[in-house]
């Protein structure tokens, strides 16, 4: 019948909150239990002994004597199992945490054994809350706060790895809160636990969308961080601030080729040039030698024929001022002068 009752006990404390479990056959052990819940208290290997005394604070809690169970204080909501050494207690509250101590005494009366355990009870964590929010420079503040909880402990995870300073700004693993640098992002997890409870909660966070600028505008150098979609700073900005420094350092260089090229081209344009007034110049000289040459023969033609036709004067005398060199190997109507001159010879 009591082992019915004291099933009924333990599954009482276990429905009504937290079960804990402790191993008080070491001296000095520290126990926690949960508040409103149950803790198991392992007290001794077995109850093979004469006599055993279980106090706090000097009043006794359990009377043990004879194989049978004398006196328990709290036997309304604990349980005591001989056959393993274990005391449940359920429904714990604030009161029962403290110092107990155990005494075991042989067949002959002696104590035999002293122990002292102590007992804490503390509330459990029943939920989780992150908030978070995006700072003016893009910064993201998250904070983790607990429903209920004695003396939480925060831990927080990012897609499953502790943060690392290349991620946090400020803060750490171990606070409430913590400040992360821009354009982190991913599956962020707090963690909140005492000794009797552990509880999480876990949200999926994307950077502020602010980007790094490094660039001049209108004259200034601007190097910092600014909301994405109201940038007019820079059309595209980058996040190597020594790019702008290399190219103004090389600029004599760029602009020592340029002139050479230049100079290059003016000198071949040159030679071109020059080679082509030569080309046009060679068949000039002979035409006009040509023509010295048939200025001659008419000259001659007309110291005779001068007397004799007018036609042929007129010839003669266009014949004497085509002194120009002529461009083309076109016939025209002088060569079917100086034609008609040398028939006539």
């Amino acid at each position: 019948m009591k082992a019915v009752v004291g099933l009924l006990v333990m599954l009482l404390g276990v429905a009504s909150g937290v079960e804990t479990y402790c191993d008080g056959r070491e001296n000095g052990a520290q126990c926690y239990g949960a508040l409103g819940g149950a803790v198991v208290l392992h007290l001794m290997d077995n109850a093979a002994v004469k006599k055993i005394q279980w106090k706090k604070n000097g009043t006794d809690i359990i009377h043990w004597n004879n194989n049978k169970l004398v006196y328990n204080k709290i036997q309304d909501r604990s349980f005591f199992t001989p056959s393993n050494g274990t005391f449940i207690i359920s429904n714990l509250s604030r009161i029962d945490g403290g110092e107990y101590k155990l005494q075991l005494f042989d067949s002959n009366g002696t104590n035999s054994a002293l122990r002292i355990l102590q007992l804490s009870i503390q509330a459990p964590v029943s939920s989780v809350l992150l908030v978070s929010e995006c700072l003016s420079k893009g910064e993201m503040r998250v904070s983790c706060s607990s429903e209920g909880g004695d003396s939480p402990q925060y831990s927080w995870t990012l897609d499953g790895h502790t943060q690392t300073d290349t991620e946090l700004l400020s803060g750490n693993n171990e606070t409430n809160s913590i400040t992360l640098k821009q354009q982190v992002s991913g599956n962020l997890v707090c963690s909140v636990r005492n000794h009797v409870s552990s509880v999480s909660k876990e949200e999926t966070i994307t950077d502020c969308g602010f980007i790094f600028i490094n660039c001049t505008s209108n004259g200034t150098q601007i190097s910092q961080w600014v909301f994405k979609a109201n940038n007019t700073l820079c059309i595209e900005p980058t996040t190597n601030p020594t790019t702008s420094t290399h190219t103004v350092g090389n600029m004599p260089v760029v602009a020592g080729v340029l002139t050479a090229l230049v100079l290059l081209l003016v000198i071949g344009l040159a030679v071109i040039c020059t080679q082509t007034k030569k080309k046009n110049n060679k068949p000039k000289e002979e035409d006009n030698e040509q023509e010295v040459t048939y200025a001659d023969v008419s000259m001659q033609e007309l110291g005779r024929q001068l007397q004799q036709s007018a036609e042929v004067e007129v010839e003669l005398s266009q014949v004497r001022f085509s002194g120009r060199p002529q461009q083309t190997v076109k016939q025209s109507g002088d060569d079917c002068v100086y034609a008609k001159v040398h028939r006539d010879r």
